[in-house]
């Protein structure tokens, strides 16, 4: 797919003058190049604690920790595959994809409040900002999995991005790439932007208004130009 390489500066008002568009944007898969890495974390973790799970480690992306454990870990089991997971997320890096930011940053230009809505918990975030100390600035708010009660795929963690940046969640984009992120963007009444990183184009074709490869290349202009679903 080709992207006009201009980009468009404006502002998106209602009626009383304030801004009414906004951008959700899943963190790993779609910002953060980690999906791979955290695919052989959990078959490592399934190897040393069977689940039983046909292709546990995708079946779980786009799902937090909690969830997790509570789903497919004995009791006796959680605390270890925590530590483990505490350890591996201190230690790995955390490498942007290429363009995810300068879209981020046209945002940003544009007076488009940006969110990270992550299933990750704050510890995880914490090891991120350790890298990126400037990745804050870049977002008007970041919504973890340990704000919300339900994980992905329900859309709570999406209502309560929009809530934040007090924008109606039927104005807002939605930048997701697991199954599960996408069936709760799908849900939330956003418009859909699927990322084929982790899945797929014929995976999440279903749960997306518009499937691209990557964010390099893509513009503003060529978000707003994503067809939203009927109102």
């Amino acid at each position: 797919m080709l992207f006009r390489s201009s980009v468009t500066t404006f502002a998106v008002m209602n009626e009383n003058g304030k801004k009414r568009i906004g951008v959700l944007f899943d963190l790993d898969g779609v910002l953060l190049d980690t999906e791979d890495i955290y695919t052989r974390f959990w078959e490592a973790v399934d190897r040393r604690y069977p689940t039983g799970v046909p292709d546990f480690a995708h079946v779980i992306k786009g799902s937090n920790l909690q969830e997790i454990l509570h789903n497919h870990f004995p009791v006796e089991s959680r605390q270890q595959v925590t530590d483990m997971l505490n350890e591996f997320q201190r230690d790995m890096r955390y490498c942007f994809f290429a363009g995810a930011m300068e879209f981020v940053d046209q945002l940003n230009s544009a007076g488009i409040p940006a969110v990270v809505v992550t299933s990750s918990d704050q510890a995880k975030m914490n090891a991120v900002y350790s890298q990126h100390p400037d990745f804050k600035r870049h977002f008007a708010h970041v919504v973890t999995g340990d704000m919300v009660q339900n994980a992905k795929p329900d859309p709570e963690c999406f209502l309560l991005g929009a809530k934040l940046i007090g924008c109606p969640i039927a104005d807002c984009y939605v930048f997701e790439d697991s199954v599960n992120g996408l069936r709760a963007a799908q849900a939330s009444g956003a418009t859909v932007i699927g990322l084929a990183t982790t899945n797929s184009r014929s995976a999440i074709q279903c749960y997306s208004h518009c499937v691209i490869d990557h964010l390099e290349g893509f513009s503003v202009d060529d978000m707003l130009n994503v067809t939203p679903p009927a109102r």
